[in-house]
């Protein structure tokens, strides 16, 4: 691992710097019980739309020990309009006390990582329509937007290298029929079969049902390209000598595929999979966008955006809510160059 890393910070420093965002958007998501500083859930009516409050730390020309924020001061609650209240200030604590949740499902506590307390209110990145914090959901949907994209590609992973690895060791009838079968799916445009797969599920179900749901339709399509790319490999490397002796050796087909054909793939696939993951990251984001996706009141960087459709007031009036889609945004962008500069990695002529 050590060295992989070392070898990608030299191909590609942007690449290496992608790594590390993207196991810091991971790490956050893990962390988002305990770093956001709300439930993801809890709605603070008298708050709809308000923009973000950020920390300060000066106050009447004064460097305050720590930093804080105003108070949140309703001007004219129809139209959502706030002004900071400066004779209010509330100190930000870490391990404040604040509504009572859950930690990974079974800790109760009422501590989080940093807040005001009951009084102040902060809000990082704004509230949406319902007077949520947009920072907390954004971290919490960073949980259903980045997992659906490592579950979707590891389904994908064994799909396609079973599929492509017995294609094209066995050939013949069973090639015919597996390439034929792949090509079928192919056909179909990505995004008006992911949708015909989706209509063809009841539209009730739960949002645990639907985000199991959207992962295996995203792994049913993307696995078909991946398929028909390994099989082509494996054609030109089962008559490789060490395959032809491990066969000689009276190894089965099975152990022949998997321990010495396979790996030598692996130097694309691992590429292939890391380019891919932006496109599951979107495929849900699509569904979401559309409301075929996860349901509310949970999160996912999609249908935090499904609001914004449309809606010219909060396109111009409340801009905040569309940082789920910078987001996105910039996990797409991390994984597209971290998958270029794993390539230059793992190309054997750049060693």
């Amino acid at each position: 691992m050590k060295k992989f890393l070392k070898r990608l910070k030299h191909a590609n420093r942007i690449s290496f710097i992608s790594l590390w965002f993207l196991l810091f958007l991971y790490l956050i998501a893990f962390l988002a019980d305990f770093i956001s500083p709300y439930p993801y859930d809890l709605q603070n009516r008298e708050y709809a739309l308000c923009p973000p409050t950020a920390p300060r730390v000066f106050h009447d020309g004064r460097v305050s020990l720590r930093p804080f924020v105003y108070g949140i001061e309703i001007v004219n609650p129809a139209f959502q309009e706030y002004a900071a209240d400066t004779s209010r200030i509330y100190p930000i604590r870490l391990f404040a006390k604040g509504t009572e949740r859950t930690l990974a499902g079974f800790l109760k506590t009422d501590r989080y990582l940093f807040g005001t307390g009951d009084e102040g209110k902060i809000f990082l990145f704004g509230t949406d329509l319902h007077g949520r914090d947009v920072f907390s959901r954004v971290l919490h949907g960073a949980r259903i937007s980045l997992s659906i994209g490592i579950i979707g590609v590891s389904i994908s992973f064994i799909l396609g290298l079973l599929v492509g690895g017995v294609s094209g060791y066995f050939g013949g009838k069973t090639d015919v029929f597996l390439m034929r079968m792949v090509e079928i799916i192919m056909m179909f445009p990505f995004f008006y079969l992911m949708l015909a797969l989706r209509a063809a599920f009841p539209p009730n179900l739960s949002s645990v049902q639907v985000y199991f749901l959207i992962v295996v339709i995203l792994s049913l399509i993307g696995w078909a390209s991946l398929a028909r790319i390994i099989r082509g490999m494996v054609l030109s490397l089962k008559e490789e000598e060490y395959v032809l002796a491990a066969r000689s050796l009276g190894l089965s087909s099975f152990r022949v595929i998997t321990r010495h054909i396979l790996p030598g793939t692996f130097s694309y696939t691992v590429t292939a999979l890391t380019l891919s993951v932006p496109g599951y990251i979107l495929g849900e984001s699509a569904l979401s966008l559309l409301g075929l996706g996860i349901q509310e009141p949970y999160p996912s960087w999609g249908n935090m955006l499904s609001v914004t459709v449309g809606n010219l007031r909060i396109l111009t009036g409340a801009p905040w809510m569309m940082i789920p889609g910078l987001f996105i945004f910039l996990t797409v962008i991390a994984f597209n160059f971290l998958g270029d500069g794993i390539r230059n990695v793992a190309d054997p002529k750049n060693w």
